[in-house]
């Protein structure tokens, strides 16, 4: 059945939209499809039951417990509940089944739009071996690497062949899971089995390949956006330069200090890389920059992007409207202008003095920033618990201004009135790292953090003991929300690696 096609039995019925996801960016999708006129079907687990996503949406159903494994990742549970409510499509949102192949491609075989690119597209691109040769065949700038690979002795060969330092990447993954740098040469081996272990435990696939090391880099993307007429556009480029554990914190739109030159030549290799894999609805290219602007293409991400709110603030577009749009196969008329600048923080419940380790707890006291140019993206309210189970993001914190000082100076404003009681966060961390000179002065990069020295190490803990402590207050909140059950799983500790959305 044609990807795009309707069961008969949909046709004389509201359109409805099953949202796979939770949190801010549940609520995101929720708003944008009910002012198009869809009617929303949530999904929750039991710990969710009361988040805005749920008690806005026309209806609802838990899929189960805490744990994602058992909840917002059980794909045939989902697919069978759109079915069962007779949803028109599905959206994803970003994380948990947002870029897995076979949700969508089940999905279709029901008559049930994904919300995205072709299952085929998501395989293609979510495999970074296939996804660097498919870069490579559209003539992207490649990092040099190699393809996977599995013998540690040829590995530590082609490494000394690159030059170090590399990088060893888990080519199933992403978000620092699986990834190791390897200065020299007597630390390979032992990296090498490291970063194959862990990739095995994440994703199920212990292939690694490896590449090049860029000192100082810039981490720049393209956000794409195709409907499936042909039609193919870039909404500008963001900057994420700005990371802990590789997890962005800051994004800002367009990137700033970088040329005209070097833009266009991102947005054409993009524009061709999405012609290469007949690419639809709105995705991102990621790319390192050198020193010397020289650009490389880092991987592709088929969904929409956590930081999408600086592109939407730039060019005043709706991304989710667009990406429902394209989904109802209609012909989109793609052009759009770059005006002013965006700056995006994320505000995570987390202490920075302990390798930024998440803060869980029940928020006692909150007080949102508001006025001209300021959004803030969120799903917690006073009373909300910030849970072990997912990641620990409060909400994002976007301003916008005709130029980057004002979209600066309207963040800094912004964040002085944020404030939150109950659970640590790291809100000081932005204020400190936004006031800093060099972010005004000097293109971020993603050592910024370490290079000027943000980060308070005097009271820092050893991340092994704090693992062990959240292990340890993770199996005793599992145990005591369900005693009778012998195989409760806690939480896996995703934020020791930095899993990136």
């Amino acid at each position: 059945m044609d990807r795009l096609s309707c069961p008969a039995i949909l046709k004389n019925t509201p359109k409805k939209i099953l949202i796979a996801n939770r949190g801010e960016i549940a609520l995101r999708i929720l708003r944008t499809a009910k002012s198009m006129g869809y009617r929303v079907l949530s999904v929750y687990s039991d710990v969710d039951q009361f988040h805005p996503h749920v008690t806005l949406a026309d209806e609802s159903v838990c899929v189960g417990p805490a744990p994602s494994t058992e909840s917002y990742l059980r794909a045939q549970q989902i697919v069978d509940l759109a079915v069962k409510h007779q949803c028109w499509g599905v959206h994803p949102g970003y994380g948990f089944l947002s870029e897995n192949a076979a949700f969508a491609q089940a999905l279709t075989e029901k008559g049930i739009v994904f919300i995205g690119p072709s299952p085929k597209t998501i395989s293609d691109m979510g495999d970074k071996v296939s996804a660097r040769a498919l870069a490579a065949q559209a003539r992207v700038p490649m990092i040099p690497g190699t393809q996977q690979i599995d013998d540690p002795k040829k590995a530590e060969q082609k490494a000394a062949e690159i030059g170090f330092p590399v990088l060893i990447k888990a080519k199933a993954g992403g978000g620092g899971k699986g990834m190791r740098v390897v200065h020299q040469a007597s630390e390979f081996a032992s990296a090498f089995e490291m970063a194959r272990s862990e990739a095995l435990k994440a994703f199920g696939d212990g292939g690694v390949y490896l590449e090049k090391y860029l000192l100082s880099p810039r981490h720049v993307e393209i956000q794409v956006f195709a409907d499936h007429h042909g039609n193919v556009a870039t909404f500008f480029d963001r900057d994420c330069s700005i990371q802990r554990r590789h997890q962005k914190i800051i994004e800002e739109a367009p990137a700033p200090f970088l040329s005209d030159a070097t833009k266009e030549k991102m947005k054409e290799v993009s524009i061709q890389l999405c012609n290469t894999v007949d690419y639809r609805g709105a995705g991102t290219l990621e790319f390192l920059v050198d020193q010397q602007q020289q650009f490389y293409f880092l991987e592709m991400n088929t969904r929409l992007q956590v930081e999408h709110p600086v592109t939407e603030w730039v060019t005043g577009l709706d991304l989710v409207e667009l990406q429902i749009r394209a989904a109802e196969n209609e012909v989109l008329s793609l052009e759009s202008q770059c005006q002013g600048h965006s700056i995006e923080a994320r505000i995570y419940a987390e202490d920075c003095k302990a390798q930024f380790a998440p803060s869980p707890g029940k928020i006692t006291q909150l007080k949102w920033p508001s006025g001209p140019f300021v959004r803030v993206d969120s799903h917690i309210e006073k009373g909300s618990e910030i849970s072990l189970f997912y990641d620990p993001m409060i909400a994002k914190i976007s301003t916008w201004g005709p130029t980057r000082d004002k979209a600066i100076e309207r963040m800094i404003q912004a964040l002085h009135e944020f404030h939150i009681e109950g659970v640590m966060s790291n809100r000081d961390f932005l204020l400190k790292t936004f006031t800093t000179p060099a972010f005004a002065t000097q293109a971020p990069t993603t050592n910024f953090i370490e290079k000027e020295k943000l980060l308070d190490e005097s009271g820092s803990h050893n991340a092994k003991d704090i693992a062990l402590a959240f292990a340890t207050a993770a199996l005793s909140q599992n145990h005591a929300q369900s005693s009778s059950k012998t195989d409760d799983k806690g939480p896996s500790l995703w934020w020791t690696s930095g899993i990136d959305w």
